[in-house]
């Protein structure tokens, strides 16, 4: 059928892919964290304490001294193409491009930062993609990390008035392909080593104690993700939980706690790992393999290795091939 002379140009239809991280600041100045910082801890999701109680400390304590610090540690590990983690997950997205065939648009977004993930979601819609997967790129659910994706792509079809079909990526902390690249991946990190760590730690970001207490089941993936591992390797792993925040209790033992100990019991050669992390960022090019292992030579280690993340390496994308391509099924082997 012919349209009318005066119909609107409507683009083909097509399938999009948005795979979506944390974020991260535009610069490594105080600045720019600033300006990131703002935006990721006035989120209700991060911090889940009364608005009235937060907003003071906040503005005026947090932004005030805290961007300086960040930058400092974001400085130390920025590339040449930006920050570290939007720069993997665009290659990520990249290395994902066609692996769907041609009627799916894969993409990437920050949930706080550039490119922003609502941005990124009506510029799907606008290209014709009237089904789109989100893929938040956690393999432990958090309501911090993975909720707070979900609410943004669910807020930004509020501001539609043809919405797309939205389904989203389920958490996959024990599924079969991640813990093989995860195995595969440390098996070749460690063949890499000049020396035979005594010790594996397995470091996730923290969380405060009452998220476990309210119903989070973060804690039990990340348990689930390093017994998996483990047995995938033939050797036991340490779990540690990093990234403290403010004076509330959190999910212990913590990272860094654990380095500065583990020398006094007499081992002084260790290799860790960040199973929580898709890809490599400050948390873990800088907390992990900078003041980690600061940490751990000051209290008498001799040997450090920070293991890479999986990144946009081979098994890392085919691991991220299979599990897509199962969200997909009924959607691209249908157009």
């Amino acid at each position: 059928m012919i349209p009318p002379a005066d119909h609107p140009k409507i683009p083909a239809r097509k399938i999009g892919l948005l795979l979506t991280n944390l974020g991260t600041p535009d610069a490594a100045d105080a600045g720019a964290v600033r300006r990131y910082l703002a935006e990721f801890l006035s989120d209700p999701r991060v911090i889940e304490i009364p608005r009235f109680v937060w907003k003071p400390i906040l503005h005026g304590i947090i932004l005030r001294t805290r961007p300086k610090k960040s930058a400092h540690a974001y400085k130390q590990v920025w590339r040449e193409d930006g920050s570290p983690l939007a720069a993997i997950t665009r290659e990520q997205a990249a290395a994902l491009q066609g692996a769907f065939g041609p009627d799916v648009i894969v993409d990437y977004a920050m949930r706080y930062g550039r490119p922003a993930l609502g941005d990124r979601l009506r510029a799907l819609k606008q290209a014709g993609c009237e089904r789109i997967l989100i893929a938040p790129l956690y393999p432990q659910y958090c309501a911090a990390t993975t909720a707070t994706a979900n609410d943004a792509a669910f807020a930004a079809l509020a501001q539609m008035r043809w919405q797309p079909a939205l389904r989203t990526l389920p958490p996959y902390h024990d599924d079969p392909a991640y813990i093989h690249a995860l195995k595969t991946s440390v098996e070749a990190s460690l063949a890499a080593l000049d020396f035979e760590p005594q010790a594996i730690l397995a470091s996730f970001h923290g969380m405060p104690q009452r998220t476990l207490e309210l119903g989070d089941p973060y804690h039990c993936h990340c348990q689930k993700t390093a017994r998996l591992l483990s047995e995938a390797l033939g050797r036991e792993l340490t779990i540690t939980f990093q990234s403290r925040f403010g004076r509330a209790k959190w999910l212990e033992p913590a990272t860094d706690t654990v380095l500065a100990g583990l020398p006094g019991k007499g081992i002084t050669r260790i290799a860790l790992v960040a199973p929580g992390f898709s890809a490599d960022c400050v948390e873990t090019l800088e907390e992990l393999s900078i003041r980690g292992r600061d940490t751990f030579v000051e209290a008498g280690g001799t040997h450090f290795a920070a293991l890479p993340c999986l990144n946009a390496s081979e098994v890392g994308v085919a691991m991220l091939k299979k599990i897509l391509a199962r969200e997909l099924a009924g959607w691209a082997d249908a157009a």
